[in-house]
This record gives C-alpha cells, structure tokens and sequence, in this order.
C-alpha cells in the first residue's frame, strides 16, 4: 500500500511553517541559515512526492540539482558568516546591519 501525497504534503507544509517562523523570528545568523535549508528540504520533499505521484523522475532530477545548489550556498553562506564572525566577534544579525558603509 502506497503511503498517500496528502502525508508528504502536510509534512511539507510544516517543514516549511517551521523554517519560516525561524528566519522571522531569530537574531542568529547560523539559525537562520538553518530556518533557510530547512524550508529547501520542505521544497524538495513535496517535488519528490509529487514526482513519484506522476511516476516520473522530473521531480527527482530537479531536488537533486536544488540539493548541488543548497551545497554551494552552505559553503558561501558559512564563509560569510565566519567571516562576520571575525570581524564583530559575534553571528548576531544586528551586528551586520552596522557593518554598512
């Protein structure tokens, strides 16, 4: 028996509420970069879903290439907020704002 999409969809959902209250409602840098891959994985659950609801592997293909992109943006994302880090002592998003001009 095949689990239904409506399943794969609520989580989904969820994932995605969850990682979005966090990006709204956190001041640490690292926590949101984690709120935000957090809503990529939320993405890429309910495109493999309903992939495999349409039998096709379109979906598939396309969550692989968001993960290689997800990859690339955690190693960007942590060099700047290391650095960051370095130049403030701390990964707090208001200490970036004063960092402007």
């Amino acid at each position: 028996m095949r689990t239904p999409i409506a399943y794969f969809l609520v989580t989904s959902g969820l994932l995605f509420a969850i990682g979005t209250v966090g990006v709204l409602i956190r001041k640490n840098a690292l926590l949101i970069f984690m709120s935000i891959e957090l809503q990529l994985n939320a993405v890429n659950l309910s495109l493999i879903a309903f992939s495999r609801m349409h039998g096709s592997l379109n979906g598939q293909v396309l969550a692989f290439f968001s993960m290689v992109v997800a990859a690339a943006e955690v190693v960007v994302g942590l060099a700047i907020i290391v650095s960051v880090y370095r130049r403030t002592g701390s990964v707090s998003v208001d200490d970036v704002r004063e960092l402007r001009g």
